[in-house]
């Protein structure tokens, strides 16, 4: 009786929120229709992500169609969920909201408390104003040019021990998902690069390290929890339900504690991030001193951040190889050259100075950006100008978001010709494109762009400097042809799986 009665007064409870919530929405859905800005007829509590949640599209997808329905406007409205978000188009536009008024959308969007998710809130990218600031100051000398060189030398053993063991897999010879493989690459570079630990995990695929990279950035269950925790954050706290699991959030802020134990302790010292981090403590002058949990979340985003995503984008880059041969044979002549010119000990130099690589890559960054837009919140009222000749201009309030179609702007024609089609060419010295461009948005825009591109495009371009020097990638008969993006994950990626067969060189 008195559980039947629990249940009564829950359920009326959670329908009188629902009614509530669902009022709430209707109210913000009338939004763009009030300002008269271009947008599509939302779905209350949905918005326009309906077809999203229910894996009818990729988010990239979605947001492209709308950018391509406005051609004329420099923006336009879309809901994420019942938050209204403004769609920035005007290339001019956008650059003055992220490089010439950095000012008034310095952040980005935190859907999560310090105190619910501290390894998340805590890292470089969910920090905010000045204290991001500081510890980008303070982590920017970890990916400098020089430290890169001296960094070198690590991933390249990681990925000659990648390649050895892949051009001996008798699986892998008939046909083998790279997203898996990769995976197990990244996870290698980034244990002994930024924690200083040694692992092989294509010979121990089961080590621990690998295995709670694996869980916490499951692609699927990460996109789930993050709709959630965007729109519904009081069922994740109702259901104690955690970005990152407890057990992971654990392992990781013990080996942060541990590892700078050992450093303390044996004068032990590195050339990776948590050296900078630590080496900072105590400086007469500085702006910031990390106590060990914000050092641990730190190194956890560079973990998660070159675990998945680089992985993901090196798989692209076997994907496409695969399916344009003659792109691969082109590249591996240039690799050729490299390696006799050096005696087959290829440098840091060598490796960076190959301009089709380079370009091979880039394109690879063009055609599959791994994040469907970029995100700023506005802190202050700022105008935005007429989004077309006869509306009026629009005042953002503080708090407003505002979003960067990156997908789309990397396939619109009037920036790439056929974007459709990869062609490495485009990127070349004679070429029309530049990673260099405004149009080019695959690692951020403006002071917050990626701090790590610079060793994600170090550790993919060794990978595939030694892996295309010993084997051949090839079509298989899992090999998805077009590839078909997932319509489970918010980052890019494909449905089936990236499959190929190895096929050793004969030279």
């Amino acid at each position: 009786m008195l559980m039947n009665l629990w249940t009564l007064i829950f359920t009326i409870f959670l329908g009188a929120f629902m009614l509530i919530y669902f009022y709430q929405s209707l109210k913000k859905l009338k939004y763009f229709k009030i300002h008269g800005i271009p947008h599509k007829s939302p779905i209350p509590i949905f918005g326009n992500q309906t077809p999203v949640i229910f894996r009818k599209i990729y988010m990239g997808d979605l947001i492209e169609k709308l950018y391509n329905d406005n051609p004329k406007a420099k923006y336009f409205g879309l809901y994420d969920f019942m938050n209204p978000v403004i769609v920035l188009r005007d290339m001019e536009l956008i650059k003055n909201v992220t490089v010439k008024n950095f000012e008034t959308f310095p952040n980005h969007k935190i859907f999560f408390e310090e105190s619910w998710e501290p390894l998340f809130s805590k890292n470089l990218f969910a920090l905010q104003n000045e204290k991001w600031h500081n510890v980008r100051s303070l982590l920017s000398p970890a990916f400098t040019s020089s430290k890169m060189k001296i960094m070198f030398k690590l991933i390249s053993e990681c990925a000659v021990n990648f390649t050895e063991f892949l051009s001996n897999d008798k699986e892998a010879m008939k046909m083998i998902e790279m997203k898996g493989a990769f995976t197990r690459y990244t996870n290698d570079v980034i244990a002994t690069s930024a924690f200083g630990i040694s692992v092989d995990s294509m010979k121990n695929p089961n080590n621990e390290f690998y295995q709670m990279g694996k869980d916490a950035t499951d692609p699927v269950k990460i996109s789930m929890k993050f709709f959630l925790l965007r729109s519904f954050p009081f069922i994740m706290k109702l259901l104690n339900i955690k970005l990152v699991n407890s057990s992971v959030s654990q392992f990781f802020t013990e080996i942060i504690k541990s590892t700078i134990k050992a450093r303390d302790n044996n004068s032990i010292t590195r050339p990776d991030m948590l050296q900078l981090m630590m080496d900072s403590r105590g400086k007469d002058g500085n702006k910031i001193d990390l106590t060990p949990e914000e050092m641990t979340a730190q190194a956890f985003i560079f973990f998660l951040a070159g675990f998945d995503p680089v992985s993901t984008n090196m798989s692209f880059t076997a994907h496409e190889l695969a399916v344009n041969p003659k792109i691969q044979s082109r590249l591996q002549e240039e690799i050729d050259e490299v390696l006799r010119a050096t005696n087959g000990n290829p440098t840091y130099e060598a490796i960076n100075e190959m301009e089709y690589l380079d370009a091979v890559l880039n394109e690879t960054l063009r055609r599959h950006p791994i994040v469907p837009f970029l995100d700023r919140v506005c802190n202050k009222s700022f105008e935005l100008p007429p989004t077309l000749p006869d509306a009026k201009p629009l005042t953002l309030e503080s708090g407003m978001t505002v979003w960067i179609p990156v997908s789309a702007i990397h396939f619109n024609p009037d920036y790439y010709d056929e974007p459709e089609i990869f062609n490495p060419d485009r990127f070349l010295s004679n070429g029309n494109a530049s990673s260099k461009a405004m149009t080019f948005l695959t690692f951020g825009i403006g002071p917050r762009q990626c701090i790590g591109n610079r060793f994600a495009i170090l550790e993919t371009k060794v990978v595939l400097f030694h892996l295309l020097a010993r084997c051949n990638l090839k079509v298989c008969s899992k090999t998805s042809v077009p590839l078909k993006l997932s319509k489970k994950t918010f980052a890019r990626n494909a449905d089936d799986g990236f499959w190929v067969k190895i096929e050793k060189r004969k030279k």
